[in-house]
């Protein structure tokens, strides 16, 4: 996966800075290898909404607010996906998972409106040991998604 989207990442012109790292298992322990603050982070979660499945990002800093989410998509039953759905639908595992949907996983992406002010994007890139730092700018250039708010401190 990693190297899909670096290749995928060049097709498309975009600049970015690669950091191979120790595995780490938290946004905390990203940041901290990556050399970044842990609000450029973007976090990938996979959400059982309703009775379909959808990809949420929000910045690591932050936690999901699950009433807005059942709110914007007027339904009762929401939660996340388990190791075994996530490896499913995306042939990965937890804590790996990059901020995209198509063209890499067939999943509706949604991305939280704070973390667009931030000047650029980290994060686990397929695997836990590697990263992708890229601007934000070009990420939401390449990205199809939904923006709303769905987060909370």
């Amino acid at each position: 996966m990693f190297e899909k989207i670096k290749s995928w990442l060049n097709q498309q012109g975009i600049e970015f800075k690669e950091v191979s790292h120790e595995p780490t298992l938290t946004s905390e322990q990203s940041a901290k290898a990556r050399g970044e603050d842990l609000s450029i982070g973007g976090k990938a979660i996979l959400m059982k909404v309703g009775d379909q499945y959808k990809l949420f990002v929000i910045s690591a800093a932050k936690k999901i607010d699950s009433k807005a989410i059942k709110k914007y998509f007027g339904v009762k039953k929401l939660r996340f996906a388990d190791s075994e759905e996530l490896m499913k639908l995306t042939s990965l595992v937890p804590g790996s998972v990059p901020p995209f949907g198509k063209p890499f996983f067939d999943l509706e992406l949604y991305i939280d409106q704070s973390l667009i002010t931030n000047q650029k994007i980290a994060f686990n890139a397929g695997s836990l040991t590697n990263s992708i730092i890229m601007r934000m700018e070009d990420y939401l250039r390449i990205v199809q998604a939904v923006f709303f708010n769905f987060s909370v401190e």
